[in-house]
């Protein structure tokens, strides 16, 4: 009996780490569930799926775009030291939907994501841009996977789209990140991991 117990205990000691899980997501502090208008030359596109919108000097706010995942470009920080096939290409996409919009609305969902980024969809011109950046094979839908996050309708409209384009091009980017984490680990064991 002595003997298995340590044999458990010494297995326990060896067993991987697990990570750690998620935190749960926070109530959005600002206004949501409805519309609001952004004034399009604060956008700042950082990917096809990602934005920050600069209300003022001191009030930067994050936003992942709900509905969609599109193919991962280089961050350094959160171990994706390759661009992913298809990557820059959203980049691209996103600049030129958000470079000259006569308007642009943002509908925040009433909690952040566990990172503190808001969760929302925008619209450009009045088209919901979760659908545009999917009609142009360049996002995977993400509502199967997160659900529609309390907006059915533009929920709805994703899958829908997601339906017409047909299969993605690329990796799915969850599948694509899981990947380079593991990558980057052993990149960073062998001292080979880019500094930034």
């Amino acid at each position: 009996m002595l003997m298995t117990l340590a044999v458990a205990v010494s297995m326990l000691a060896q067993a991987p780490a697990q990570p750690s899980p998620r935190p749960s997501p926070s109530p959005q502090p600002r206004a949501h569930v409805t519309r609001v208008a952004v004034p399009p030359a604060t956008v700042i596109v950082d990917d096809g799926d990602t934005v920050q919108i600069r209300w003022s000097a001191g009030d930067v706010e994050t936003v992942r775009i709900l509905g969609i995942d599109t193919p991962e470009t280089r961050h350094l920080e959160h171990d994706i030291p390759f661009d992913q096939a298809f990557g820059a290409e959203a980049r691209a996409f996103a600049r030129g939907a958000f470079a000259a919009p006569k308007t642009v609305e943002l509908l925040r969902a009433p909690t952040l994501d566990p990172f503190g980024r808001t969760l929302g969809y925008l619209f450009v011109a009045g088209a919901n841009y979760s659908l545009l950046v999917i009609a142009a094979h360049l996002a995977e839908e993400s509502v199967t996977r997160y659900g529609d996050n309390g907006f059915p309708e533009p929920g709805a409209a994703v899958l829908a789209a997601a339906k017409a384009a047909g299969p993605p091009p690329f990796e799915s980017p969850g599948a694509y990140r899981a990947r380079m984490r593991e990558l980057s680990k052993a990149m960073k064991a062998r001292g080979e991991y880019p500094p930034h």
